[in-house]
Parts: C-alpha cells; structure tokens; sequence
C-alpha cells in the first residue's frame, strides 16, 4: 500500500477519537501534510510530515507506516515519529477565579474561553 486517506489514517493510528472528527479537523484546516493544508482525502505516504491541531494541543508526527485499519495503541505508536513539542503537566492556570466568587456567568465563561483559545 503506497497511501491512504489522511483522516483514516489519523484514525487508524489513534491520534483522534473518530475518523468524523478527523474529517472535521480537516474541513476547519487544522491538519497540514509537508507544510500545505490537508483535506480529508489527501493521501499520506511514507515520510510525510503531519502538522495538527488535535484537543488543544499541537501534533507534529512523520509517518513511518501506512495503515488504513484501526489498530491497538502499542502498534499504533509504531506507525509515526512524534515531533509533537512537550506537554508541561501541573502548570499554572492561566485564570483563576477568587475562591467564592461563585459560579462563572455567561459572559465570564465566554470571555475565558476567548483568552484560553478555544
């Protein structure tokens, strides 16, 4: 096998959930496959450099094997190179509401989410 679709691929290797959102991700042009933005159909093949945007967190991952069948995760990580920059764990929040404060109107969740970036 020479290619396969990129949201099956980013399906079969376990880096999103479902092969639906994978689409999505590719529809909103959060995926780009050697620097040029990614449709859902775009072929991946061998050595190619997969730039994405998945749950907040950017991916970065060089293909080492085509598969287009859902696999387990100890032989999915074998299919890519992860490139993806380091994930800092237990970091600050960036905002903290006053102990008490209550809970968040309408407007305080919207303007959070705005400044959280999502």
């Amino acid at each position: 096998m020479d290619g396969v679709r990129i949201d099956v691929w980013l399906w079969s290797v376990r880096l999103t959930p479902t092969r639906s959102v994978a689409t999505d991700l590719c529809r909103s042009e959060r995926v780009m496959v050697n620097g040029a933005r990614a449709k859902a159909a775009t072929a991946v093949k061998v050595g190619d450099r997969i730039e994405a945007r998945i749950a907040k967190r950017e991916r970065i991952v060089e293909v080492v094997q085509v598969i287009n069948k859902r696999v387990g995760a100890p032989i999915a990580v074998t299919c890519f190179v992860d490139h993806s920059p380091l994930v800092v764990v237990g970091a600050e929040p960036l905002l903290r509401r006053d102990r008490g404060a209550g809970r968040p109107t309408k407007r305080d969740r919207r303007q959070i989410e705005r400044l959280q970036g999502g």
